[in-house]
């Protein structure tokens, strides 16, 4: 099949490598340096998935690991079977085989689409917690039927042929995130001396300079990463770590980086070689670099295979060559969004309108956009998309955001791409894995790093620094302060000047009113990867969950691989405005480790087989081996089963054994059990506390047998404590 979305030039892709892969099935063709979504997109691919509650055809959505919806199944074999794997961070490379996790009998032609179409009524936010109930005998063939539609993707049935380990490291400053800021504070660190480590989650540092439009000092801003990398590469105490997501923030500047060593080469990986690492990092300093996220606008159908965030569609056509359709709409309340109508504008391909929700916009890219002749319809905004498999037109109103009503019937426009932008979220995941709390910045409209305990800096885009040439400077700074602070002398340098624009402020918009209410307007989707709707938060709020952290249970708002990149913000804003309270008032849920998905392969690393469960021998095994033991597996010990004698069976061994005991001796090993030596002078008090029976009146030489209990009564431990003088006893458990 020809590449049919893929533009006849630019991207960072290598046109004179062609790559094979499969998806469901079909035979595809990409280039290298394609993600595996960039791929699919080329090749006109829609639907890639359906949704995990109702079935609904999605697409992908983003370009990133934001991406909620293009979370497939990855492997040619059974024993390489990877699930969960975002198609926006997957390299493609030859051979690839990828599925869709749920769709039946495929994916464009899902039975169970059937019941997402009533959806709403079947399944509102609980259901689960509210049917099924009875009869009682028939939970059993609920359970099989609601498990098997449950989920993401499946493990493994075979031994996975590759190699993981994991890895002990130490440094001054980690520096996470290679985007802009995140290089210029490795560049400060590095230069004083310090021992740094870099990690970025993408295939090649640099983050939103790769698809940007800016320039440094005149020049193309890839320019300047390639001389920062160079250096970087250059320094003696440096080390570089792309295709790594630093996945957990723990105590005292302890963090675990996920490498993702060779899944960009092949199905398994060359032999010799580790397929993934863990890298565990004790760092003096830490400098979260981690960015923004684009939030989508929120509005009817807006999960139809289409849709998409604006800055994925520029991440598309700039980085990869790939253009997602051909009549573009597109609806903002910011000026940065601006940059996909002019990118697709370059690439040749057709503006249909710009709907911005603010009146009187006047930045400067906005001007540019005016000055190209692209239709800017001020005041409104796509109220609701239209198509069931792939988006065919769109409909643009005018609004009024703060009274939250649609002010005019608007116009269908016909379209095969809507792409929103609702602001952008500082990622704010790792600086929240401790319990820092998320501080809400109303200038910025999204949260920011509160106080912590940890010794950290964060710059960049977490901070709400957005601009080019701002957060250079705040990364340079932000790594001068953390070498410094990690006893390194401060270093001084010039960063190159990038062009600054003037924009106008964000309008605050997290839910696009529609002419019906929420609850009959066609689903607005707030979380896609959960199926979380405006509709579902609202009715919570009238159920009577109103901590944020309720609503998150009660709707599923933030949870499985997503942790709330996309949909956290705009849920608890419509959540409060439900609600009638601020969004600071409201709050923020707590993100936890992992940021994304982690394989079991590198958390359990070489700790597999004989290494995870070592076989532990007895201090007399040898004697019990020479006289013909049968031995069980007690824990990890090889202890003593029984010693079978002329073809004895169980029984017949161990009648005679204990014949042999009560008439002469026994002798227990008892190398398996625990062993406490008790000392003091209040020991016969202690063990009188801790067991059921008393050890007051025990002579010296002898042992008594103990049971030991909880305090509700149940079960502890039991074992036998011998008395070796008046104030010294032995304990085994």
């Amino acid at each position: 099949m020809s590449q049919i979305n893929r533009l006849s030039n630019g991207g960072r892709i290598d046109r004179n490598k062609v790559l094979t892969f499969s998806f469901n099935g079909q035979s595809y063709k990409g280039f290298e340096g394609d993600t595996l979504a960039a791929a699919l997109l080329a090749n006109g691919v829609d639907i890639i998935g359906r949704s995990f509650k109702y079935s609904r055809p999605r697409g992908i959505f983003a370009a990133g690991a934001e991406e909620p919806n293009a979370v497939l199944q990855i492997g040619a074999t059974e024993a390489t079977q990877i699930p969960n794997v975002r198609a926006t961070q997957q390299a493609l490379y030859q051979g690839l085989v990828a599925t869709s996790t749920n769709g039946w009998p495929s994916v464009n032609n899902d039975m169970m689409g059937i019941l997402g179409k009533v959806g709403g009524k079947l399944m509102p936010p609980g259901f689960y917690y509210k049917t099924f109930m009875y009869p009682q005998s028939f939970w059993m063939t609920y359970e099989k039927y609601i498990r098997k539609a449950a989920g993401l993707g499946r493990s493994p049935t075979e031994n996975d042929p590759d190699t993981y380990d994991n890895f002990n490291r130490h440094c001054d400053v980690l520096v996470v995130g290679a985007g802009p800021a995140g290089l210029a504070a490795a560049l400060a660190a590095a230069r004083s001396g310090a021992r740094v480590i870099i990690a970025d989650e993408q295939e090649e540092f640099g983050g939103s300079l790769l698809d940007s439009r800016e320039s440094l000092d005149g020049k193309p801003a890839t320019e300047w990463v390639a001389s920062v990398i160079a250096e970087l590469k250059s320094l003696p105490d440096v080390v570089l770590l792309p295709r790594a997501t630093v996945n957990g923030y723990h105590d005292h500047n302890f963090l675990t980086i996920h490498e993702r060593l060779t899944d960009h080469l092949g199905d398994r990986a060359p032999i010799g070689v580790v397929r993934q690492r863990i890298h565990r990092v004790r760092a003096k300093r830490v400098v979260l670099a981690t960015g923004a996220c684009e939030r989508p606008l929120v509005y009817g159908n807006n999960d139809v295979p289409g849709n998409m965030l604006a800055g994925a569609v520029s991440t598309y056509v700039r980085r990869y060559g790939v253009a997602p359709g051909k009549k573009l709409v597109l609806s903002t309340n910011n000026d940065h969004a601006y940059r996909v109508a002019l990118d697709w504008f370059d690439a040749g391909l057709q503006v249909v309108a710009v709907a911005d929700v603010r009146h009187n916009p006047r930045g400067a890219l906005v001007e540019e956009a005016r000055a190209k002749g692209i239709r800017i319809l001020t005041g409104s905004a796509v109220v609701e998309a239209r198509g069931s498999k792939h988006v065919t037109a769109a409909r643009v109103a005018a609004i009024d955001v703060k009274a939250h009503k649609v002010t005019s019937p608007g116009e269908w426009l016909d379209c095969d791409l809507v792409a929103s932008s609702g602001g952008y979220s500082p990622v704010v995941h790792l600086a929240s894995h401790l319990g820092g709390k998320p501080i809400w910045r109303e200038d910025i409209l999204g949260f920011v790093p509160g106080e912590a305990p940890q010794k950290r800096v964060c710059v960049g885009g977490i901070n709400g620094v957005y601009g080019l040439g701002d957060s250079l400077a705040d990364g340079f700074e932000g790594g001068v302060r953390a070498a410094s602070e990690a006893g390194f002398a401060p270093v001084e340098g010039t960063l190159p000047k990038a062009l600054s624009r003037l924009e106008e402020p964000t309008l605050a918009i997290y839910q696009v009113p529609h002419d019906k209410p929420t609850a009959r307007a066609p689903k607005q989707f707030v979380d896609l990867q959960n199926d979380v709707t405006a509709a579902a938060i609202e009715l919570a709020t009238r159920e009577g969950f109103e901590s944020v952290e309720h609503v998150k249970r009660y709707t599923a708002l933030g949870f499985g691989t997503d942790q709330g990149k996309l949909g956290n913000v705009n849920g608890l804003a419509i959540a409060a405005r439900s609600l009638n309270v601020t969004i600071p008032q409201m709050g923020t849920t707590m993100f936890r480790p992992n940021y994304t998905p982690v394989t079991f392969g590198a958390v359990a690393g070489r700790h597999c087989g004989h290494i995870f469960e070592p076989v532990r021998y007895t201090a007399l095994h040898a004697w019990h081996v020479k006289n013909g033991a049968e031995f069980e597996d007690v824990g990890q010990w090889k202890r003593p089963w029984y010693f079978p004698r002329n073809g004895e069976d169980l029984h017949a061994a161990v009648k005679r054994e204990c014949l042999a005991v009560r008439d002469s001796v026994g002798l227990l090993d008892a190398s398996t059990l625990g062993k406490i030596d008790i000392q003091g002078p209040d020991a016969r008090e202690f063990l009188n506390r801790i067991y059921t029976n008393a050890w007051t009146k025990l002579d010296v030489g002898k042992a008594r047998y103990g049971l030991m209990c909880k305090e509700d009564g149940m079960v502890f431990d039991d074992g036998v404590t011998a008395c070796l003088a008046d104030n010294h006893f032995l304990m085994t458990t």
